[in-house]
């Protein structure tokens, strides 16, 4: 069943800003010991592969998913792509860490963070937001492309308050980030900066529970709400209504070729666990927003959708199944069997299948086979797998 409805046009609200700062933070844990060499060299070292486990991190080669090496870490960690083909961020406890999968190695280079939260790589730009302070860090996302010794230059804005937010910066250097309190996260505004100050370019307070981000084609950024989505475009922010009072999009799985953004959906607040089974078409060019409700054995997670070939969303089942979703149409087009069937986590932080799409090829875990596996996005094919020694949990893929 498919449910739409049209957007309304968000009112301005001003809002405060601080000082611009310019910092950078160096400092953190020592590094962990390779356990394997690198056989292919540092240099054609790209696009590898990172899965978390327990106290540790493994780094897979992409092609036939050989574990390179070995790093040790926290018992929970979580992984974010810094956007340049090498790098990943290690959420710990002391912020964020980079790991160098050339190496591979868990590098003394930490970001510090009283709680390290969203990262967010985009045009030549990488973000870091810390929940604990609401402060954003900006760096060149090319900074350890040639490995983590350099100390980089970095600029931050610090929040009015601390939330847990995002931020991202824009190809003519706009600044947008999340606004919120200890009670709660209400709206995002676009900054500017100029000399020691942000100039405020344009600012709603209509979404509330704000939270994730993605950008679509024409640089069409959009932020989930607990009632819908927020879209900024050329120079302005509009509210995507849902069509349920508590319509909540949390996170936007995005192609920067097509308009069209895909988001998680719930609409039952009181739900318990954390499968959900209807997802969110926002066409960011028409500025609408629908709802594509899936098959009862269609289940998902946060963990569970991604873009990839002819900007498709590829949605990793519990079923065991990834189903291809056409987002021009909301139909479902094809699905490829990949995993045994699988249930939903009891905590959100527990192990249960996960993807990542790395050009036509995906990476999905399979923690209840300490497994990973290589699909060809195109014909459906496993073309690798490897068994661990470890049960896979948090999964990245170091993309360029």
């Amino acid at each position: 069943m498919k449910r739409h409805t049209r957007v309304s046009t968000a009112a301005a609200a001003l809002l405060g800003v601080s000082l611009l700062a310019t910092a950078c933070s160096t400092g953190g844990d020592d590094a962990a010991a390779s356990e394997a060499s690198d056989p292919a060299g540092a240099s054609e070292a790209v696009g590898r592969v990172a899965v978390a486990f327990p106290n540790g991190i493994a780094v897979l080669d992409p092609e036939t998913l050989e574990v390179v090496g070995e790093v040790a870490t926290e018992e929970f960690t979580r992984l974010n792509a810094f956007g340049d083909g090498r790098s990943i961020a290690v959420t710990t406890s002391e912020g964020f860490q980079i790991l160098d999968t050339a190496e591979p190695a868990l590098t003394d280079r930490v970001f510090d963070a009283t709680a390290a939260g969203h990262v967010v790589a985009h045009h030549g730009k990488t973000v870091l937001f810390d929940d604990g302070t609401g402060t954003t860090t900006v760096l060149d996302t090319d900074a350890f492309a040639d490995g983590a010794d350099a100390e980089p230059e970095t600029v931050t804005y610090t929040a009015p308050a601390a939330h847990h937010g995002v931020s991202i910066v824009l190809e003519d250097g706009t600044l947008l980030t999340t606004v919120g309190d200890e009670t709660g996260r209400t709206g995002a505004v676009a900054l500017h900066a100029h000399d020691d100050h942000w100039h405020e370019e344009a600012a709603s307070d209509e979404c509330p529970g704000i939270h994730g981000e993605g950008t679509a084609a024409d640089e069409a950024v959009i932020f989930g709400c607990e009632d819908g989505a927020l879209l900024y475009r050329d120079g302005a922010f509009v509210k995507l209504q849902a069509p349920d009072a508590y319509g909540r999009m949390g996170n936007a799985f995005v192609s920067e070729t097509s308009p069209v953004v895909v988001g998680d959906y719930k609409s039952d607040p009181d739900a318990e666990g954390y499968l959900l089974n209807a997802v969110t078409l926002i066409d960011t060019a028409a500025q609408t927003l629908e709802v594509i409700d899936l098959p009862d054995e269609v289940q998902y997670t946060f963990r569970d959708i991604a873009r990839g070939p002819g900007d498709l969303a590829y949605i990793l089942s519990t079923d065991g199944r990834i189903h291809v979703l056409d987002p021009e149409t909301g139909e479902l087009v094809d699905a490829y069997p990949v995993v045994e069937p699988w249930e939903g986590p009891a905590e959100w932080q527990d192990p249960h299948p996960a993807i990542k799409v790395d050009g036509d090829i995906a990476y999905v875990t399979e923690p209840a086979a300490d497994a990973v596996h290589a699909i060809d996005l195109t014909s459906g094919e496993i073309v690798a797998s490897v068994e661990l020694e470890h049960t896979p949990n948090e999964l990245a893929v170091a993309l360029g």
